[in-house]
Parts: structure tokens; C-alpha cells; sequence
């Protein structure tokens, strides 16, 4: 009987234990309702209007979804344009206590982008530079929990080799217009930098074995499970 009354307490613990995490969990994503209504109206109001390299608003909510569920904080966006994805990425940081380092080369797509995370409320959660990605990437000090790549194609490789000692274990590096070439697609042709490369990049991402990696929709998603055997 002793027995029995022992493991229904353990149980009691365990089940109060998850519990509480589910509640430090929830505790941790910030409410802010009047930013949210800020980000819902400056969407609704520009929906349909981003161009110039801009991501779709689909694709725009599963970067907001992949932040929120792995509770990520550090975000590298390379390729701002106007700043389309930088606000659905920011948007989702600002609920995490997160914030964001975007880099674009255009000064005219940089002026835009500045505007639209001011007209959206974000400004706080972006840290936006003008300057060439090739450099700064290779710069940066990290260490970053997410990662969005969408500029130069044929510089996709380079981008992830720069990035992946900086990524933290657990974390999240995703690709915009990747397609598998049986598929059609972008492949090795098209794409913002021309000559393509997007094909071989995919090839080279998959072959990591410490990376866990799916394609949705046009978006890699790779999960880094482990640092690189080689380290």
C-alpha cells in the first residue's frame, strides 16, 4: 500500500513539474497587444504591395511560426529589401525578448526597410545595417539562434560556411527559394545572384549530418542537432 502511495506521489510531482514548465514557457513569450495591432494594421494595409524581393506573407508567418516555437532571441536576416521578412521575423522576437541583425547592400531598399519597421512598430528589435553581407557576415561574432538567408544565390554556400560555427546547437538556419532541381525550380539557374548555385547549396546542406533539414514550400529549414564532427 506504502508502495503504491509512493509512486502516485511521484507521479503528482512529475505531472506538477510539467506543469510549471509549460508556465515558465508561456511566461516567457511577451504580450504586447497594441504592438500586435500595430504589426496586424501595418500588414493588412501593405498586403499585396511587397515587391523587390520581398518573401509572401506565407512564408512571412512560417518564420514568425519557427521563432516562436523554438523560442529563438538571436536572428540574422541577409537580404532585408524593404523589410518584409524582417518584420514577421522581429514581430516574433519582440514576443521571445529577441532582436534582430539585418543587412542589405541597396541603399534605397535600406531607406524603405528603415520606414516600414518604424511604420510597423519593430524599430526597437532591429539592429539594421547597410552594407555588403559578403563582409559583415564573415564579421559577425554571433553566437545566433535563427538565421534567414535571401540574397545573393550563388553566394548561399558561402553565407552557411561563414554562419555555422555561430550557430548554437539547437538552433534554426533557413534558406528562401530553394527547390529541389527533379522538381524544376530555382536550381542552379535564377535567383537574386544570377549564376544560381541554390541546387548545389541544397546538396551540400543535406549531406551535414549534424543538420536536420526539410524544404517547405521553397524554404530549407535546417536544425543544427549538433556541432560539426569535424570540431
Amino acid at each position: 500500500m506504502k508502495t503504491i502511495k509512493f509512486f502516485g506521489t511521484i507521479v503528482c510531482i512529475l505531472i506538477a513539474a510539467t506543469l510549471f514548465s509549460f508556465q515558465l514557457r508561456a511566461q516567457d513569450m511577451k504580450s504586447n497587444q497594441a504592438l500586435d495591432e500595430t504589426v496586424k494594421k501595418f500588414l493588412a494595409e501593405h498586403s499585396g504591395q511587397w515587391h523587390d524581393l520581398n518573401i509572401s506573407a506565407q512564408d512571412g508567418q512560417l518564420l514568425y511560426d519557427l521563432i516562436i516555437k523554438g523560442n529563438y532571441k538571436s536572428a540574422l536576416e541577409i537580404g532585408t529589401s524593404t523589410g518584409h521578412s524582417g518584420i514577421w521575423i522581429a514581430w516574433a522576437l519582440s514576443k521571445t525578448g529577441g532582436r534582430l541583425i539585418t543587412v542589405d547592400i541597396d541603399a534605397e531598399r535600406h531607406g524603405q526597410a528603415l520606414q516600414n519597421f518604424k511604420s510597423a512598430g519593430l524599430s526597437e528589435f532591429i539592429d539594421a545595417r547597410l552594407t555588403d553581407a559578403h563582409e559583415l557576415v564573415r564579421q559577425l561574432k554571433g553566437p545566433f539562434d535563427f538565421v534567414f538567408s535571401d540574397a545573393d544565390k550563388d553566394w548561399y554556400k558561402n553565407y552557411f560556411i561563414e554562419i555555422d560555427p555561430k550557430l548554437k546547437v539547437g538552433g534554426c538556419y533557413t534558406t528562401h527559394n530553394i527547390s529541389d532541381r527533379s522538381m524544376g525550380g530555382y536550381g542552379r539557374q535564377g535567383g537574386r545572384g544570377g549564376s544560381g548555385g541554390s541546387g548545389d547549396y541544397l546538396e551540400y546542406v543535406r549531406s551535414l549530418q549534424n543538420y536536420e533539414t526539410t524544404l517547405n514550400r521553397g524554404t530549407l529549414i535546417s536544425y543544427k542537432r549538433a556541432e560539426s564532427p569535424r570540431k
